[in-house]
This record gives structure tokens, sequence and C-alpha cells, in this order.
């Protein structure tokens, strides 16, 4: 029987594999000396009244802001707040605008109709969209939710609707020589040819959502890291300003990562 054991790699391809590991190790390490660099050079600074530390606070002190927020609680009552309602935005924003896209690739006319609105509604700034909803919805969490979904729909649905209607033809035009009906077209062709896209749509969304949230928190929110900062900008207290914008950068990259750690589980399955 053939077995992978019988496969004999040149010593070529032996030395790129070992100078692609190479690269990728040298790349990680740099990440990791810059950041560190940014973080003792900022605190360096801030010792040396290079910079105002009640203005740009120091990272001794978001140190000590994280210890304290983290025994009293609130570190992980606002950061929940915050990944629960950019996590329900994402999700919604997600499902709903790939739905729409569907329906805009089964009825040309309605695709017609609604393109103009599309292109506006993507090129209008969310944010004056914020108060409206508060006065339609209220001052709930809500509210958040509906601002994360807005941020995320019409990416959503111009992206993958694009992918749907940019499908080969040819294999359409050979479903429909066998006989194949809209729907059978939809699901053996259309959508796997879309997943790519989708994929590529949250690493987007993931970040708009976010951007959505933190943007309902300035409105309207008693909890959450974008409640934190105007908080903390209100009351002058910048070193929970500063430690809320970390908090919320490393939110991000998770929620990023997690993102990429799906598009690999769903391209190994393809």
């Amino acid at each position: 029987m053939y077995n992978n054991s019988d496969i004999t790699i040149s010593e070529e391809y032996k030395k790129y594999l070992t100078s692609r590991k190479r690269m990728k190790s040298a790349i990680r390490i740099s990440r990791i000396i810059i950041l560190i660099l940014i973080f003792v050079l900022w605190e360096f600074a801030a010792q040396k009244d290079w910079i105002d530390p009640f203005i740009m606070s120091q990272p001794s002190r978001i140190l000590e802001t994280l210890i304290t927020m983290g025994k009293d609680g609130s570190l992980f009552i606002h950061t929940g707040v915050t990944v629960y309602e950019t996590m329900v935005g994402f999700i919604i924003g997600t499902i709903l605008g790939t739905l729409i896209a569907i329906a805009l690739w089964w009825s040309d006319f309605l695709a017609s109709v609604l393109d103009p609105y599309l292109v506006v509604l993507n090129a209008l700034p969310k944010t004056a969209l914020g108060p409206i909803i508060l006065v339609w919805i209220g001052g709930t969490t809500k509210s958040i939710i509906v601002m994360a979904l807005l941020f995320s729909i019409i990416v959503t649905i111009i992206n993958v609707f694009t992918s749907f209607r940019n499908c080969d033809e040819d294999k359409i035009k050979l479903l429909k020589t066998f006989g194949a009906n809209k729907r059978q077209i939809l699901r053996k062709v259309v959508l796997p040819s879309g997943i790519t896209t989708i994929i590529s749509t949250l690493k987007i969304n993931v970040g708009l959502s976010l951007v959505g949230v933190i943007v309902g928190e300035f409105l309207v929110s008693k909890a959450g890291l974008g409640y934190l900062i105007i908080y903390g900008g209100q009351v002058f207290k910048m070193d929970l300003v500063m430690t809320s914008v970390l908090i919320l950068a490393i939110v991000a990259a998770v929620l990023y990562l997690s993102v990429l750690w799906i598009e690999k589980k769903v391209l190994k399955m393809m």
C-alpha cells in the first residue's frame, strides 16, 4: 500500500521549509521586541517627564489600574459586557447580511431596486445614526447591539452578494443543462464559491462590530469598555482611559485570532 512514509523530500525543499520556519520565528520575535520597546520607551519618557504622565499615563500606572480592577471584579464585568455585545452584533450581522445577499442573488429585480440604497448606506457615517437609534430603541443594550449590527451588515451584504454575482457562469450553465433549479445551483455552486469571501468578511465584521459597540457604549451604556473610556475622560482619570484602550486592543486581537482559527478549520474541511 502507498503511505506517507514512501514520500521523499528533496534537500532543496527541506532547506526551503527550514528558511520559512526561521522567517516566521523572526517575525514573531520582532513583533514582541517592538511591543516591549514601545512600553519601555513609554515608561522611560514618563519618568523623565518627556511626556506628562497625568495626560499620557504610563505602563506602571496602567498595570496598577489593571490589578485594582481585577481585584474588585470590574475588569471582567466591563470586558464581558463589551465582548457579549460585540459577539451578538457580529453573529446577527453576518447571518442576516448573508441571507439578504442570497435574496439579492435570487432576485435580479430586488438587487436592482436596492443597489443604490446599499451604496448610500455603506457611505453613510454610522455614528450619525446613534442618536436616532437611542431615541427609537432607548438607552438599553439593544441599542448598542443595533449599532454593532449597522456597522457590519451592509459590508456583509455588499461583499457576499458581489462574490455570489461573480460566481463561475460556466458551472451554473452546466448545472442548468442537467436541469438543476435555482435552489440547487445556490447550494451546489454559489454558496461554496462564496465561502472564502464570507470568511474574509468575518475578519472585517469582527472589527466593525467592536467599533459599533464602542460607539454605542459612548452614547448610552453604563457598563463596558466604551463606558470606562468616556467616564475616565470626564473625571480626568487618564490611567483608566489608557487601561481601557489597552484592554480593548487585546479584545480586538483575541476576536480577530478567533476568526483566523475558524478560517483554518473551515478551509481544512473544504
